[in-house]
């Protein structure tokens, strides 16, 4: 059976649905029913759950972890993730997204030409994903490096990018089944946006 925990940390709620020590969904909020709607639309249907208030030692690690993802402080703690209930291409996807490492970003085109498939079917992958921030979507944008798509709000998205810069310069590439996912530094997505950004303050008002 699956136990559901939702923790409040620095005006952030963190949840995560586990066996054990096997995390199956994460979510996160700003609302505690919205992480706990969060957990359970993320979790496999036909597998029975309860919630619990008081935390085991592995759910309050798990909960730190994805405190620490989003603050920008990055997490070495590897938990075994369970997508056993997904489809083997979208775990392909996930599989290939979790190499990401803080400081970078990758495209929905780089990870299709890793893993197979278009960047559109990647998109559809990554609104999905179950495991927010252990697994980080967040890191996946768009070919031009703006920011595409993210189911807790670009803004959202922008500010945990902001706090993963980390003054890297060069593009590195990561093996993935005899493949190679392309990744960039995040400045390439933070400058691109702060250049939009200035161009549209050039524009003559209407």
């Amino acid at each position: 059976m699956l136990t559901l925990y939702v923790g409040f940390i620095k005006d952030v709620w963190f949840g995560v649905a586990h066996e054990n020590e096997t995390v199956f969904a994460t979510a996160f909020a700003f609302d505690r029913n919205h992480a706990l709607r969060g957990l359970l639309r993320n979790i496999p249907f036909d597998i029975p759950f309860q919630h619990s208030e008081k935390p085991t030692k592995f759910a309050e690690k798990v909960v730190s972890s994805l405190a620490d993802i989003y603050s920008g402080r990055g997490c070495t703690e590897k938990f075994s993730l369970d997508m056993g209930s997904l489809s083997v291409y979208a775990q392909k996807v996930l599989g290939a997204v979790s190499l990401i490492p803080v400081g970078y970003v990758s495209t929905y085109g780089s990870v299709a030409r890793a893993v197979g498939g278009s960047p559109r079917a990647v998109g559809r992958v990554m609104a999905l994903n179950p495991l927010p921030l252990l697994v980080p979507c967040h890191r996946v944008v768009a070919s031009d490096f703006t920011l595409g798509g993210y189911g807790g709000g670009l803004h959202v998205k922008l500010e945990i990018l902001k706090r993963e810069k980390r003054g890297y310069n060069t593009l590195k590439e990561i093996a993935v089944n005899g493949n190679f996912l392309r990744v960039f530094p995040v400045e390439f997505v933070l400058k691109q946006l702060d250049g939009n950004a200035n161009n549209k303050s050039l524009m003559p008002k209407s």
